[in-house]
């Protein structure tokens, strides 16, 4: 992808197609070849299948999947099949015998109109998807954080490596031309030295029930749920250079009763070999949105820095054209499939998922000890 603000909509689709019409020549078979040229040709696009029909799914993937140029929503695997599965079906226009429960969600694998399936569940039924995925023989996205533990991590890449089928994150805001922008200073070597980094995402959670503040199903608290922004964009900025040490602390919890089971605010250091540095939070009960990189060379802010859209970004003091209306996850499951056509590279692959586990496991670690671990 561009590393650069992406042009209108309609000249990105003929980058896009002319990128697939080059790479679909280059050592895949006639079948393969006429198939991505119906795609290109507007006569079908690849299925997708979204895994758990909650809010990130109802409020932004599905209406994406409205917008995107190489894939549609062609089925579901839900709890509620009779109620919201229907409603789906008729809403999105695919057939009744396309929607899934979990127990029945491995017949997929017998549906030659879904090509991919999206796992939205909680973190800790990630790896329950993607397997079943695999098993399958389906493409795979899996929404961040990729498990709740790095073993999981390599459990599922090593089904989908086994079964011969691609697994992706979903990693939206690396499609976004701002952090776009951030990953191209990197590539660039144009921050001219160490780089000092801030970043903090989170927000006050109410008081009802959120699996989010379940162990077993979060794999912690705001830290995989938010913080991991955090902590891709500073790997962003270090063009994926790994931090050396990490040190962590928790402040005393103030909803102790809520936050029972998982950290309430947590906040972290990296440390590089160069003298980079990211102070990070994410947080429960406070808010916070931003992310900022200050070099001998740059300095960039961003703020909003993770939300949906209308996010904002300062380059050596002066602030970019805004990207209002930008859809990243639209153009995150184009990307994919585009990579699935053309046999080609996946920016947001499973590796990287795995990589922030890591990560995330070093900060809890080092919450715990009170000491740096080392990476």
């Amino acid at each position: 992808m561009n590393a650069y603000p992406a042009p209108p909509l309609s000249s990105r689709r003929r980058f896009l197609a002319q990128s697939l019409i080059g790479g679909v020549g280059l050592g895949l078979g006639l079948s393969r070849r006429l198939y991505a040229q119906d795609v290109l040709a507007g006569r079908r696009k690849l299925g997708v299948a979204l895994i758990g029909l909650g809010g990130y799914s109802t409020g932004q993937l599905g209406p994406a999947l409205r917008e995107t140029r190489f894939c549609e929503l062609r089925g579901v695997v839900t709890g509620d099949p009779h109620g919201k599965g229907r409603r789906w079906a008729r809403d999105y226009g695919f057939p009744e015998s396309s929607i899934y429960d979990y127990d029945t969600m491995h017949r997929i694998a017998d549906n030659p109109d879904i090509d991919i399936v999206y796992s939205v569940t909680p973190p800790g039924l990630h790896e329950r998807d993607v397997l079943a995925g695999a098993a399958s023989g389906k493409h795979v996205i899996c929404e961040k954080p990729m498990a709740t533990s790095v073993a999981e991590c390599d459990r599922m890449i090593a089904a989908c490596e086994e079964a011969g089928v691609r697994l992706s994150m979903g990693y939206r805001l690396h499609f976004h031309p701002y952090h776009q922008r951030v990953k191209a200073l990197a590539a660039e070597a144009a921050w001219g030295g160490p780089i000092a980094m801030q970043g903090g995402f989170g927000y006050r959670m109410g008081t009802g029930y959120d699996w989010r503040v379940n162990k077993a199903l979060a794999g912690g608290g705001q830290l995989p749920n938010t913080g991991i922004y955090v902590i891709q964009s500073a790997l962003m900025a270090k063009g994926g250079e790994m931090p050396m040490a990490v040190t962590a602390s928790e402040p005393p919890k103030t909803r102790p009763e809520y936050f029972s089971e998982v950290e309430e605010t947590i906040n972290w250091t990296f440390e590089w070999a160069d003298g980079s540095k990211l102070e990070g939070t994410s947080s429960g009960v406070e808010g916070s949105n931003h992310f900022a990189a200050t070099a001998a060379n740059q300095a960039l802010r961003l703020q909003p820095a993770f939300s949906y859209d209308r996010l904002r970004m300062e380059l050596d003091g002066e602030t970019l054209a805004s990207m209002d209306g930008f859809n990243q996850q639209a153009h995150q499951m184009d990307a994919f499939a585009a990579a699935i056509l053309t046999d080609g590279e996946d920016i947001v692959p499973a590796a990287m998922g795995r990589r922030d586990m890591v990560l995330i496991d070093a900060i809890y670690r080092a919450s715990a000890s009170g000491q740096a671990v080392a990476l």
